[in-house]
């Protein structure tokens, strides 16, 4: 019989990980952030590198197997691939601040096709976990991680370009328009000029700490992430596959959501959508790579079902074609991609992973 101290204790630490692990993310972001104007990096590739990639979710599959829980590794990202669509994007549509159709120009229609691509090829492979078929696509997906970041840093580059031509074009005219004014990433939301220049003012070593202290933070807090959810299932009998694809999901999802609101209220799509498929991206490529290569087809605790796939896939569809068509009723589609996935939740506890009684 489970001990309730113990299972107290491991919640308790799961919940203050989460804690820790929402702090590092912010220091860590928001000093990469700064040392990159400092260094001259693109602000835009920044916003990839922060918005748009899953550094927690990293951690907590790389924690995850590190400790033999392959299963765990592999339902967070799914789960969380999930969350980043029905509870992350459907709340962007639902504050979206517009009484008109969303516009979303043509980037955001090719990599959205390019996530659905991506999916439908990662869903029937994560079913099938043969071990030369993991080792083989494993390899795969991380290669196309990296040609997907050569191809976004090429875009990043050319639109540097244009935009300088532009900003040039413009200081001759002495005309400068305040819509391009570029949305960061979680701090960058809210952080006012002066406050920027508060912050420009400490040197560089001090953002270079402050960023380091934020990665081993969020690296900390992933193994005891990771380490309190194995505790747990192992004490209530709960599945790790439950865990991964709910509970760390959403646990580690809210500063995609908040970027996601607040995108929505001001009206920007473009970061919306590539909050989303950058996200979602990072996690059925890189991290699912890496768990195809350390697990290969060896789970120790199962493998996320046909149902949570179909689930994954369906969503990513969903959000495709919202990109492709400029939905005219954005809260509409929002509500019912979010209630999709209080009802996918409730079926995960009731029905797809229904926890065993104690009888």
């Amino acid at each position: 019989m489970a001990n309730g101290t113990d299972i107290a204790y491991d919640v308790a630490a799961f919940l203050s990980a989460l804690f820790l692990l929402e702090f590092g993310a912010d220091k860590f972001i928001d000093h990469t952030v700064i040392v990159a104007r400092h260094v001259g990096i693109p602000e835009s590739a920044i916003a990839l590198l922060t918005a748009g990639a899953e550094w927690e979710e990293l951690v907590v599959v790389i924690s995850a197997l590190a400790q033999g829980r392959s299963s765990l590794a592999i339902g967070n990202p799914v789960g969380s691939a999930i969350s980043n669509i029905l509870g992350a994007f459907s709340l962007g549509l639902l504050f979206f601040d517009k009484d008109e159709p969303i516009r979303f120009d043509g980037s955001s229609r090719i990599y959205s096709l390019v996530l659905l691509i991506i999916t439908t090829l990662a869903t029937p492979i994560v079913y099938f976990s043969n071990r030369i078929l993991w080792l083989v696509c494993g390899a795969f997906s991380i290669a196309v991680f990296g040609i997907y970041g050569i191809s976004v840093g090429w875009a990043i580059s050319k639109d540097s370009d244009d935009d300088s031509s532009n900003d040039s074009s413009s200081d001759e005219d002495g005309d400068s328009s305040p819509e391009t004014q570029v949305l960061l990433p979680r701090d960058s939301l809210s952080t006012a000029p002066s406050q920027r220049n508060y912050l420009d003012r400490h040197t560089l070593r001090h953002h270079i700490f402050y960023l380091l202290s934020g990665f081993l933070a969020v690296c900390l807090a992933g193994f005891v992430l990771s380490r309190s959810a194995i505790k747990i299932t192992d004490a209530i009998g709960v599945s790790e596959i439950l865990i991964g694809v709910v509970i760390l999901s959403i646990a580690t999802t809210p500063p995609e959501k908040f970027i996601s609101v607040m995108s929505g209220h001001r009206g920007h799509a473009g970061i919306l959508v590539a909050t989303t498929t950058g996200s979602n991206v990072f996690l059925l490529s890189l991290c699912m790579g890496i768990t195809m290569i350390n697990a290969p087809g060896e789970l120790d605790r199962g493998n996320v079902t046909i149902a949570e796939l179909a689930v994954l896939w369906c969503s990513t569809l969903t959000f495709a074609l919202t990109i492709r068509f400029n939905v005219r009723f954005p809260r509409w589609i929002g509500g019912l991609m979010l209630g999709g996935y209080i009802v996918f939740l409730v079926l995960e506890f009731s029905l797809i992973h229904r926890i065993p009684n104690s009888t």
